[in-house]
């Protein structure tokens, strides 16, 4: 027998707007992508000064993990994430130091955030998560790929629960939706789900 697994919550950030479950929690009218993350950081988050020591993509993600984990206990937590971009705005930004011969000047702390996954590993430490992560990525948000890798993970006992989603990031544009699969919730975990969810978060 298939086993059924539930959506407990939801967020998103886009536009200038932080939602949880389709509900405002934050909300500017800048939109500049580093105005935008340290006005949420000051509204959501407050005391992790190593929020600013992050890459673009990082923070993107850990703002949208925050909203939903900051009251969660359980720490047996799966990630699964997903993009397009992989962390091409971050090796934008080490290719410039590094092109010029003359100006060689490469630098490590952004190096280590040349990898898309760098990113759920911001969040394990962030909330002493301690679980299995992969980070897809693709040309368009594919429910059917998170769904079936979360479902396996959960049908395996690999994880209790399993923060899953979208965290793109390319210049100034950036689009976050994450959401978390447990054995109780809100909403049905299916193909069908995912994407109205993803498409409600959209057309706020």
């Amino acid at each position: 027998m298939e086993n059924r697994y539930y959506i407990e919550s939801f967020s998103h950030v886009n536009n200038g707007i932080v939602s949880v479950n389709g509900a405002p929690v934050f909300k500017t009218l800048e939109t500049d992508f580093k105005s935008v993350m340290k006005l949420a950081y000051k509204q959501l988050i407050v005391d992790y000064p190593k929020f600013f020591k992050m890459d673009n993509l990082s923070k993107l993600g850990l703002l949208a993990a925050e909203v939903l984990l900051r009251e969660e206990w359980e720490k047996n937590i799966a990630m699964v994430f997903s993009n397009r971009a992989s962390s091409l705005d971050t090796d934008r930004g080490y290719q410039d130091s590094i092109k010029d011969a003359t100006q060689y000047y490469p630098s490590p702390a952004v190096f280590v955030y040349t990898l898309a996954n760098i990113c759920m590993g911001e969040i394990s430490i962030k909330h002493k998560i301690h679980s299995e992560n992969c980070f897809f990525v693709m040309d368009e948000f594919s429910p059917e790929t998170l769904s079936s890798y979360t479902a396996e993970l959960m049908d395996e006992n690999k994880a209790e629960k399993v923060l899953c989603g979208w965290v793109d990031v390319d210049n100034e544009k950036y689009d976050a939706f994450l959401y978390v699969v447990a054995k109780k919730g809100t909403f049905v975990h299916s193909d069908a789900e995912i994407n109205r969810l993803y498409k409600t978060t959209h057309e706020q």
